[in-house]
């Protein structure tokens, strides 16, 4: 097996990984095969994979007892990397916009960090969902991230969906991958993007210089393809709101999007959004500035709708939620001083 071609991404939270089988291997069980080849993916995950249709060889879904042979080309959609560190289950409150028995949806407040990580052990949105879902094996499993298939940002408000059982988690995944999933995002940006409706598009991945934040590589040289389609819903004067539709879920996408273009976030402190980079030096402006970014201390981002095929039933759900109470301040302020400006 060593001239196989191997290949791995990571989009969100799942591993793509693809096989091209050796000349010389002879038959042997697929789920034997992807053991081998993963060697720190335990047989279960492969195996609920393969339930799933997410193993595929020659493009068509296999299950476990298939055996490999030379040539074929197999392909596997796992969710959730290994356990990176303890989770610790805590009682913490959670908007929930929907629940059945294999999936929820939530409302998350901005703030929430989505999963542990550096700096962030506790008070995460994994954290209260291994308390609620305590008795649910999924949630025992010792994942770093049981049931997340996709995530925002700390400072991002919005919609999300959690798979309660590996069936569900597996399916979603897939959607994900694939793109059949349709998300909406509202913003606040700096200034009116030209045109006033477009498609941001530009690879991205970590900043070569820091590796906190992203960048785009417009000749595709690092990164990731990433698409962002985008209209304005309203021109403020100096900001705008508009709506992003992903077609790829890349870190910090939006917000390094619309920085790239030179329309920043509204108060995106990490991609130069918390600069008064429109308007006047008028000190009363300035003030106004300032009052705003005290109501809205983040990115003003909010995921605003999501759909998906729920993944026992088969049915289209689409679920969407209201701007945050921040938002909606700071859109109101910006509506009476262009009302006044005007006037």
């Amino acid at each position: 097996m060593t001239k196989e071609e191997i290949i791995s991404d990571q989009q969100e939270l799942f591993e793509h990984h693809r096989f091209v089988v050796d000349p010389g291997q002879s038959l042997l069980r697929i789920d034997k095969y992807l053991s081998y080849r993963l060697e720190s993916t335990s047989r279960t995950r492969i195996q609920n994979a393969s339930n799933a249709g997410n193993i595929l060889v020659n493009n068509s879904p296999v299950k476990p007892n298939y055996k490999v042979k030379p040539g074929d080309i197999v392909q596997i959609v796992l969710p959730n990397p290994p356990r990176e560190i303890e989770l610790i289950p805590e009682n913490i409150p959670i908007n929930i916009v929907y629940e059945d028995d294999d999936v929820l949806v939530v409302n998350k407040k901005p703030g929430m960090v989505v999963h542990p990580a550096y700096g962030n052990y506790t008070g995460t949105l994994v954290n209260a969902l291994m308390y609620h879902f305590r008795d649910l094996p999924l949630f025992s499993s010792g994942e770093a991230r049981p049931g997340l298939v996709h995530r925002i940002d700390k400072n991002t408000s919005g919609i999300l969906v959690i798979a309660k059982n590996e069936l569900s988690l597996n399916r979603l995944s897939r959607q994900f991958f694939d793109r059949i999933t349709d998300r909406k995002y509202q913003a606040l940006v700096w200034g009116t993007p030209d045109p006033p409706e477009g498609t941001i598009t530009g690879n991205v991945g970590r900043n070569l210089k820091n590796r906190k934040i992203m960048q785009v590589f417009e000749d595709g040289s690092e990164g990731k393809p990433a698409i962002t389609h985008y209209r304005i819903l309203e021109n403020l004067g100096y900001i705008s709101l508009v709506e992003c539709k992903l077609e790829t879920g890349r870190t910090h996408q939006i917000r390094v999007h619309f920085s790239h273009i030179k329309h920043p976030l509204f108060n995106d402190e990490e991609y130069g959004g918390e600069q008064i980079l429109k308007g006047t030096t008028f000190t009363k402006y300035q003030q106004f500035i300032r009052n705003c970014f005290k109501i809205l201390p983040r990115q003003a981002l909010h995921a605003k709708s999501l759909a998906f095929d729920h993944p026992v039933t088969g049915k289209r759900l689409s679920f969407e939620s209201e701007l945050p109470d921040d938002m909606v301040q700071v859109i109101d302020k910006w509506r009476k001083y262009t009302s006044g400006r005007d006037s």
